[in-house]
């Protein structure tokens, strides 16, 4: 059993006799990531991650609330959280006590494969929601996407290789992430980034996803036409993330 094996077999017992009608499951007050997206200049989604099976500890004993204040000010356009607690030490709870403490938009990302999950991430303030498209199938996918849209919330749908991109691309969905890690070996190429974004359709607002550690590598995925970027591990890493943050935008353009 693989990587994703496992967490998806986690997920489907995390959720087994969970009652979707336990939330309202009415049209939600969002804020839309879309919009804050179509920004001029390359946005930035800084995330909120604790440790991952590839990096281990990332930041232990981290003070979520704080480290998303941080990024606000540090000028990021929206506020991506791990929420799966095993592999990942996030929670639905670290979210939606973020949500309360800023004024940009949340994503809920983590292993999506329900509409429970995606009505748990609205209910606990989340404006948006990732959908990982080599766990689902495209009827899976469109459906969850068009739940999301029932609650106003946006769905990342996200890409690891070129094959998986194309059949993303023809459902053309609003948000495209791209993500370079090589979810077998867990590795990351941001040339990958090159490879993908001409398959992208210029109607999809195009993020990078992973990898990306430097002023020089925010420069490179603008040349790409990127109109966003999602950095996580690099700024956890450093124990300040928010001013890490600060320093990769200011070097940058």
């Amino acid at each position: 059993m693989n990587f994703l094996d496992k967490i998806i077999e986690t997920k489907k017992k995390e959720i087994a006799n969970r009652d979707i009608k336990s939330f309202d499951n009415r049209p939600l007050n969002t804020l839309s990531l879309k919009k804050t997206l179509l920004a001029p200049g390359v946005s930035v989604i800084a995330e909120i991650k604790m440790k991952s099976p590839s990096e281990g500890d990332i930041f232990p004993n981290a003070d979520p609330v704080q480290i998303a204040k941080d990024y606000q000010s540090a000028g990021a356009n929206a506020i991506s959280i791990l929420t799966d607690e095993k592999y990942f030490g996030g929670s639905i709870e670290i979210l939606e006590s973020v949500k309360n403490a800023v004024s940009i938009p949340i994503i809920r990302k983590d292993f999506i494969i329900s509409k429970y999950q995606i009505a748990q991430a609205g209910n606990a303030g989340a404006d948006a929601f990732l959908l990982i498209s080599e766990l689902l199938d495209v009827n899976l996918i469109s459906s969850l996407n068009d739940f999301g849209k029932e609650l106003n919330l946006e769905a990342i749908v996200e890409c690891h290789t070129k094959e998986n991109a194309e059949m993303v691309s023809e459902l053309s969905p609003d948000i495209i992430g791209v993500n370079c890690r090589d979810l077998k070996t867990m590795k990351t190429d941001i040339n990958s980034f090159g490879d993908i974004a001409s398959m992208i359709p210029a109607s999809s607002i195009k993020i990078a996803e992973s990898g990306i550690r430097c002023s020089d590598d925010l420069n490179y995925i603008s040349d790409l036409g990127y109109d966003a970027v999602l950095i996580g591990t690099s700024l956890m890493k450093t124990g300040n993330p928010g001013k890490a943050l600060e320093m990769l935008i200011e070097g940058s353009g």
